[in-house]
This record gives structure tokens, sequence and C-alpha cells, in this order.
């Protein structure tokens, strides 16, 4: 019973609202994944009157104008003691005031290669029941955060980059492949055997350094339509940060709104997606106590 739930995740969306609107933040995620990576391809590929974008995810130059620099290597760069030049800082405010409006974690859902990698292990966990494995603390990925800003201090350098599995993908995409592909095929495994989505629910300093930028910002999911709710769990089963939907979703009785509100939401769209009830949609964080309210209204009407 266990494994047809998990192989038939999304299948009463695909009936209820067809296939596109079943997969369409998907799609729409792939779209923008893909689409970063042929942005930075375009010299290489086509030529240099056709080089969009200059440089790779740490750092680079759009159209020859504009910078943008990943601000959590510049972070490493000055507790490394690095003199931070002007471009790389413009880049830096650009990238950050970007994430604060639309989410820190969007980079991890639309951005970032490795979430690619994680997703298709996570879909194949799914699809084979391979349940269980290791369990480790969401926190972890924060302990690990801090350490990469401590070795950047002893070692005068940004130690992180060189093993990081997020920019080792990107850069091999564009300058070819070495030893990335053992890199990645190393986090898909642990992923697919060991603990599901374990990279990035877990251990990736990136998400957790986006995670803090998306503390307070203004677009949001939201369970605007939690009464509609039938406890199907589809929502549950893809999210990868499942422990972001319970308090907007369950947490009517407690007094909490129904958008999501949690930094560690990615903004991935797909408990929009395989819900057939439509109980989520994006909304923004100003939207929170205005559909509270409004449910308290309904609660005392005659």
């Amino acid at each position: 019973m266990t494994a047809n739930i998990a192989e038939n995740v999304g299948a009463e969306a695909v009936l209820a609202k067809g296939w596109w609107r079943a997969n369409k933040w998907l799609l729409l995620r792939r779209t923008s994944q893909l689409l970063v990576i042929a942005i930075f391809l375009s010299g290489p590929l086509l030529g240099e009157g056709y080089w969009i974008a200059k440089g790779n995810l740490t750092s680079s130059l759009t159209f020859d104008i504009l910078p943008l620099t990943d601000p959590y290597v510049l972070l490493q760069s000055f507790f490394a003691g690095h003199e931070l030049i002007s471009q790389a800082l413009t880049g830096a405010v650009i990238v950050t005031v970007f994430y604060f409006l639309v989410g820190g974690r969007v980079f991890c859902s639309w951005v970032c290669p490795v979430n690619i990698v994680t997703d298709t292990a996570d879909g194949l966990r799914r699809k084979f029941n391979i349940k269980g494995g290791a369990r480790f603390s969401r926190d972890l990925r924060y302990w690990i955060l801090a350490m990469t800003l401590i070795v950047a201090v002893i070692s005068g350098s940004i130690a992180w980059e060189f093993i990081n599995p997020v920019s080792i993908l990107h850069r091999s995409i564009i300058f070819g492949f070495g030893y990335a592909g053992l890199v990645i095929l190393a986090i898909f495994i642990f992923d697919l055997l060991l603990s599901r989505q374990g990279w990035c629910g877990h251990f990736c300093p990136v998400g957790a350094f986006y995670s803090l930028l998306g503390r307070i910002s203004l677009i949001r999911v939201s369970a605007a339509n939690r009464e509609n709710c039938d406890d199907c769990m589809d929502c549950f089963l893809v999210c990868p940060e499942k422990q972001v939907i319970k308090p907007a979703l369950k947490g009517a009785e407690k007094g909490n709104g129904p958008v999501i509100m949690d930094k560690n939401c990615t903004n991935c769209g797909r408990c929009i997606d395989v819900c057939a009830r439509d109980v989520f949609k994006f909304s923004n964080r100003f939207n929170n106590d205005t559909l509270l309210n409004e449910s308290k209204k309904e609660e005392v009407a005659p």
C-alpha cells in the first residue's frame, strides 16, 4: 500500500488539473536551471559575439555590464582577509537584494544545478520505495556554514569553493568535467540510498546561507485554501523541506496563518503542482495576517 502511494504521488492532481498544471512549477524550475547553464555556455559554444555571461555562479559579468557575485563567496573572501573590489561588492548587493525579495532558497530550487541531481535521487527513492537511511539534524548545515567561514579565517582562502559541489558542477559544465563527476555521483548515491534529500536538506552550507537571506523574503507559498485539504500527503512526499508545511497547513488551531514563513522553504512549487484540491498557491508574506484574520471572521460568523 505504501509503495503504491509513493509511486502515485501527484496522480490525482494530473486527473483533476491535467498534466501541465500538475507539473507546471517543476517544468518551469527545470527550464530556469537549464537557461542559467545556457547563458554561461553561450560564449564557449557559439563564439565571442554571443557571450551573454562571462564567469560562473561564483562571479560573473552579464552583457559586459551587469556584475553578479555570490554573496556567500564574497563573505568567505572577507573572512579570509582578501581585498574586496567594488565590482564584486556591487554584484553581491544586487544578488542579495534579489534573494531578499524572492526568497533565499529560490537559488536552491531554481538555479542550483545540483538540485537536478538530488531531485532525481528523491524521485527514484519514491519510485522504488526506498525507505529509511541515516538521519541528521537539519541544523547541521548551519554548523558547516560556520565552519567554512572559520576555515576561511584560518587558511586565508576561500577553501570551501575547492570542494563545493555547486561550484564544481557548474564550472565543470562550462569548462569540462574532471573529478566533478565523482563528487556528483557520490551525492546522488548518498541521497538515493543513505538519506532522503541528505545533501541539500542537511549538509549544504550554500543552502544554509541563502535560507538566512530568505528569512524576511517577500514571495512565499501559501496554503490559502487549507480547508480543502484531504490529507492525501502528496505535498509532504514531494517537499524537500517537509517540516515547513505543517505550521501553515495544519496550524489554524494554534493561530498560525496559511503562509509558509519558514526560511528553509525553497519556493519550488511542487506542493502546488501535486495538490489536486489547489490548497497551495504563491503569495507574499504580508498576506499571512490578512488570510488568518479572514479565517477567524468566518469561524465566528453566524
